[in-house]
């Protein structure tokens, strides 16, 4: 039997991703992530898995973030017993990472139980638990980048470094027969602070790309400009007169923000002002990063001091967490999530989002969905935690610190490869980024396809991929949605709220009220 692929996450959406591979009568997974964004797309994360855990032989795990590794825990709980195998730098990192996912499902569970039980509906459970989480990392296995790691299915994998993140990797495999398939997991965009450049390996047969900026090209400044036009928006937000959010993933982007923020003081380019890291998980990676200086290309600071000015302090508990609230002005606070969606960040904005002084400054990718997305999009009113707030807030954003290569750069990084002989599949992207880059490698020459949600292709020793059947649990249509039903409904709601208050008086609002009661009814 052919070897085969199927697409289980990431294929028509940017989080989850998920790839089995079937060869030699094993089955192996790439990756097992959380998935993120619109409500409908997170409901993934509690349906049964596609495949049966128990059936999977081994995980290969291209980087820590949890769109890639977060249903790991989950994978384990329901059966699998096999290895996870990921670079050293990725499993240090997972030992903190999972189990604080796992503690976030908790407490989000338990903040929508207690609005469940008061609205008479029934409990739900976590997707899984801290200890569950913690059970997880015992598969875990640390393996050294460019050093081949036999496989179940007499497959063979290597890693390659991926310029993403600490320990991210781009996975080499070789199928039974000899065919060469290469994902590349999430590539950096060069000149990284943290992370040397992306390498693979030349002339693979297939190739699995991320597209999470395909369609768009920027001007990555150096580290000077990059500084300098932080600089720009903490001077903008200190004079604002407000706090300073910044929704920042715990894990490589908080390090870089805290390490151009501590020299831009140090060397009195910005005022002295408190910067507030406000996520155990940051403090966590912050060591972690420390751990391995060695593999970190700019950095030269010794350990004891590597992210230690004098201005950063780390809340090590909610309650002083909660103390900040008091603060209404002159301070900077970093917190997860990057895309707003859970974690601490979210108490911030309750708390700042509606005052005018305050600055909330984007510096990642914000998935379709997520209050992030909401955010920079220009809502001027969102649902947090079940509570409405209003947009004052100036909205930023600053697209320097992004962990991806943009199109330009995919585009080079699959030029280096030399030729892709058989076919590319792209992931990982929005519908607009997938068919923008698919156009430009189909320019190119190359055969490209575009996977949705669980397609599955045979890989023949001959000729190009063949479509095999597949049951997808979400339609393309759903699973590429901007917005879902549960966006709709929140922003129906507001505005309906908006319209009644805004009503000239009592009679009114009793009329558009009876409208809608009408409309509801037909």
């Amino acid at each position: 039997m052919d070897p085969a692929i199927t697409f289980h996450g990431a294929a028509g959406t940017v989080t989850g991703s998920c790839l089995l591979i079937e060869a030699g009568g094993a089955r192996l997974l790439v990756d097992c992530g959380l998935f993120q964004g619109p409500k409908t797309v997170k409901a993934l994360n509690w349906r049964p898995f596609p495949f049966e855990p128990r059936a999977i032989d081994a995980v290969v795990l291209t980087h820590a973030h949890i769109d890639h590794s977060g249903l790991i825990p989950r994978l384990v709980k329901e059966g699998f017993r096999g290895p996870v195998h990921a670079t050293v730098a990725t499993v240090d990192l997972c030992r903190f990472m999972l189990p604080d996912s796992g503690f976030i499902q908790e407490t989000e569970v338990e903040r929508l139980n207690r609005r469940n039980a008061a609205r008479g509906q029934a409990a739900v459970t976590p997707i899984y638990t801290r200890a569950d989480a913690e059970a997880a990392l015992g598969r875990f296995r640390g393996v050294a980048y460019d050093r081949w790691l036999d496989l179940p299915g007499a497959m063979r994998a290597r890693f390659w470094n991926a310029g993403h993140l600490l320990g991210s990797a781009s996975v080499e495999l070789v199928l039974p027969g000899g065919a060469h398939l290469l994902v590349s997991g999430d590539i950096g965009p060069g000149s990284k602070q943290f992370v040397a450049d992306a390498e693979a390996p030349h002339d693979p047969d297939w190739l699995v790309l991320e597209s999470t900026y395909g369609d768009r090209e920027r001007d990555d400044p150096t580290p000077v400009e990059r500084r300098a036009m932080l600089r720009t928006e903490v001077e903008a937000a200190l004079k604002a007169g407000g706090n300073l959010l910044i929704p920042a993933f715990a894990v490589e982007r908080t390090q870089e923000l805290l390490h151009d923020l501590d020299l831009l003081m140090e060397r009195g380019e910005l005022p002295s002002v408190p910067v507030v890291i406000d996520s155990p998980l940051a403090a966590e990676a912050t060591r972690t990063f420390r751990q391995h200086l060695e593999e970190l290309p700019e950095e030269t600071e010794p350990a004891e001091t590597f992210l230690s000015g004098p201005n950063i302090r780390v809340t090590a508990s909610v309650e002083e967490s909660k103390k900040l609230n008091a603060v209404a002005g002159g301070i900077i606070i970093l917190s997860a999530s990057g895309m707003a969606d859970a974690g601490r960040i979210r108490h911030h904005l309750l708390n700042n989002l509606w005052r005018p002084q305050a600055t909330v400054l984007f510096v990642g990718y914000q998935a379709p969905g997520t209050l992030g997305r909401l955010l920079v999009d220009g809502a001027t009113e969102v649902s947090i935690m079940g509570q409405e707030v209003a947009v004052r807030a100036r909205i930023r954003r600053l697209d320097v610190y992004s962990g991806h290569a943009d199109r330009q750069g995919l585009l080079d990084w699959v030029a280096a490869r030399g030729s892709v002989k058989r076919g590319v599949f792209l992931v990982h992207g929005e519908p607009e980024a997938r068919e923008s880059l698919a156009g430009s490698l189909r320019e190119r020459g190359l055969a490209v396809m575009l996977p949705e949600m669980d397609a599955s292709y045979a890989l023949p020793a001959h000729g190009a991929a063949r479509a095999r059947g597949a049951a997808a649990r979400l339609s393309p249509e759903a699973a590429q949605a901007r917005f879902d039903w549960h966006n709709e409904r929140a922003a129906l709601l507001l505005e309906l709220r908006r319209r009644v208050e805004q009503a000239g008086d009592d009679a009114a609002r009793a009329a558009l009220l009876r409208r809608v009661r009408e409309a509801l009814r037909g």
